[in-house]
């Protein structure tokens, strides 16, 4: 799944009719390029992926003092459906990148529906902990094979934080934090 793709159907969702620059920024203004792989012309090519597959369909362009006319974009009854997809997986995944874009349009979900799929994410988090955490014994010694138990151990640490943060995001939504809908 790409995150670059969540986001852009996000941001359209948000503020269709938009042209590609208007998702840029808006993206650049949560500062996506730290905390995704989010690249200007990643952003470009999923607006003309999304509109070859029918996700996004053109609405007309709008002039510009700074070069030519911009082509608005708007949200397809697919891209819609596409959005909740992709909604869907990357909730659940252990990915970072793909959890924070889902993470930062939560509240287009309901509330239940997050909080299911973060249980799901969180169950999956601890899985993969403990099943680096059992590799352990069967790995040679810290000095016979060079760090692959400090690898381990820092792989299983990366999940039990994950697990433990999606914790604490439940816990809020499940206290009714947030602006969900129902």
């Amino acid at each position: 799944m790409s995150a670059v793709r969540l986001l852009v159907l996000g941001v359209m969702r948000l503020r269709q009719p938009v042209h590609g620059y208007a998702v840029r920024r808006e993206l650049l203004s949560w500062r996506a390029e730290t905390w995704t792989n989010v690249k200007p012309g990643s952003i470009y090519h999923a607006l003309k992926q999304l509109t070859r597959e029918g996700k996004l369909s053109t609405f007309g362009t709008q002039n510009s003092d700074q070069g030519p006319g911009r082509t608005l974009y708007e949200l397809t009854e697919a891209g819609e459906a596409e959005f909740r997809n992709l909604m869907d997986e990357a909730l659940v995944s252990i990915d970072m990148e793909e959890l924070g874009a889902a993470i930062a349009f939560m509240d287009a979900l309901p509330r239940s529906h997050v909080i299911a799929k973060l249980r799901e994410q969180r169950r999956r988090s601890e899985e993969v902990r403990t099943g680096l955490l059992a590799m352990i014994p069967d790995f040679p010694g810290r000095y016979e094979a060079p760090h692959a138990t400090d690898l381990l151990e820092l792989w299983s640490g990366a999940f039990d934080n994950l697990s433990q943060w999606t914790a604490g995001v439940l816990a809020r939504l499940e206290a009714g934090e947030y602006r969900l809908p129902e």
